[in-house]
């Protein structure tokens, strides 16, 4: 136990001495704050798009446009929200009669730095009601065209509603009505209405699913990149000299799960920092937040997240550390690490349906799968799935790290002391037993 010990305090300290390792640690939460906070910045600096309308339908359905697009930018949640404005027509964007003539026109008005509007927007019959041509200074901007879209939508299922009869104050109000939809649930928080608090719990699993994606990622390539470089530079010969293969496996996973707990813990005191600014300008979230964390302690199901957390995370390490021991330069390293990279990706993806629908048969299938537990079963734990989900895919989880810890140790043993490339031979030899 001595050896590994001291083995697992020479790793962490290798990487915890550097001062790249605590600038890379407090750049990821800095600037992924920065980055979140110049996305908001950019969305809410980038201003009104001003557009031209050009009616050709015959039925004066400009006002009608520019009071749909207005009533768009106006409602509550709407992220079309304060994104056009209408402007008046100039008098030789207006004259044109014909189609042709104006859409030259508006090419030729979008087509100069100094345009006192960014879009022109033609307006013509089509054959299920108003239609639009629109000219626009930008190629890639889709704002005016998601917001013509919507408006266009709306004023062709009023004009719908005036044929087919109905009063067209009647048809005012009824764009005025909003449906109200509540959710109700036994064994939601309150034993009554679905809120906050019992969303909150799916977040934090799916949250926590990818940490243990990002501690994998991060902390078990460490992990593969100091067993290869001491390989090549025999320093693992040396170690090997004074300490079993099991032992040098053992100390140096522990040693990078001591990294990995370290930068946890210091993305764990920033998230407190950024939750005590939030609880002052968003107490009812915190609060919300609170209840949600409370559910999961009292629940006992962070037992089950911190197991499946921690399970999931010496399986991956085990199993980069001894592919690790096979590879003598970088290019043999991402051979071989490939298939596992692709394996790790498909958590991501399925991840977000979890989150939406716990319960999905394809989630559900998955999470059996060993290399797939640990981050599906994260973000299913707080939904409460049945019983024998939990012990069943747990003990699929633990049953699956054993066999990899047992195979690991063999290949450690072997790939730590061998020159050649792994191949096919060796790995059928390996299984066996052989060196």
């Amino acid at each position: 136990m001595r050896r590994i010990l001291l083995i697992a305090r020479r790793e962490y300290l290798a990487y915890a001495r550097t001062v790249g390792f605590w600038l890379s640690l407090l750049a990821l939460p800095l600037f992924g704050a920065l980055g979140g906070g110049a996305v908001a910045f950019m969305e809410r600096s980038g201003g009104e798009r001003e557009i031209a309308i050009v009616d050709l339908s015959g039925s004066d359905a400009g006002p009608a446009v520019t009071q749909a697009l207005s009533g768009a930018r106006n409602e509550p949640g709407d992220r079309r929200r304060g994104r056009v404005a209408v402007v008046e027509t100039p008098p030789e964007l207006a004259a044109p009669a014909d189609l042709t003539a104006a859409e030259a026109a508006a090419r030729a008005a979008v087509d100069v730095e100094d345009s006192p509007f960014d879009s022109v927007v033609i307006l013509t019959p089509g054959e299920n009601g108003l239609s639009a041509r629109v000219w626009s200074a930008s190629a890639t901007d889709q704002r005016v065209e998601s917001a013509v879209r919507s408006a266009l939508t709306q004023v062709n299922r009023a004009r719908a509603l005036v044929e087919l009869g109905v009063d067209p104050s009647a048809v005012a109000a009824i764009d005025e009505r909003r449906p109200e939809v509540n959710v109700f649930s036994p064994r939601s928080a309150s034993g009554g209405e679905v809120g906050l608090r019992d969303r909150l719990p799916g977040v934090i699993g799916f949250i926590l699913g990818m940490v243990l994606w990002s501690a994998i990622v991060t902390g078990a390539s460490i992990l593969l990149n100091s067993v290869m470089e001491e390989k090549a530079n025999r320093v693992l010969e040396v170690l090997l000299a004074s300490a079993s293969p099991t032992e040098v496996l053992t100390g140096k996973v522990l040693g990078v799960a001591g990294v990995t707990l370290t930068v946890l813990a210091v993305w764990a005191g920033f998230g407190g920092a950024a939750l005590t600014w939030l609880s002052q300008v968003s107490p009812e979230v915190t609060a919300a937040f609170s209840d949600a964390l409370a559910g999961l302690l009292r629940g006992g199901l962070w037992l089950w997240l911190i197991a499946y957390f921690v399970g999931g995370y010496l399986m991956y390490a085990v199993l980069f550390a001894a592919i690790g021991s096979f590879c003598e330069t970088p290019r043999d390293a991402q051979t071989l690490i490939g298939p596992v990279m692709m394996a790790l990706i498909v958590p991501i993806f399925v991840m977000q349906l979890a989150i939406r629908d716990p319960d999905l048969g394809a989630v559900r299938a998955l999470s059996w799968v060993p290399f797939f537990t640990p981050f599906l079963m994260s973000a299913r734990v707080p939904s409460g799935p049945p019983l024998i989900e939990l012990v069943g895919t747990m003990a699929v989880m633990v049953l699956t790290c054993v066999i990899i810890v047992w195979l690991a140790s063999k290949a450690f043993r072997s790939g730590a002391l061998a020159t050649g490339k792994l191949d096919w031979k060796g790995i059928v030899g390996l299984v066996r037993g052989g060196a």
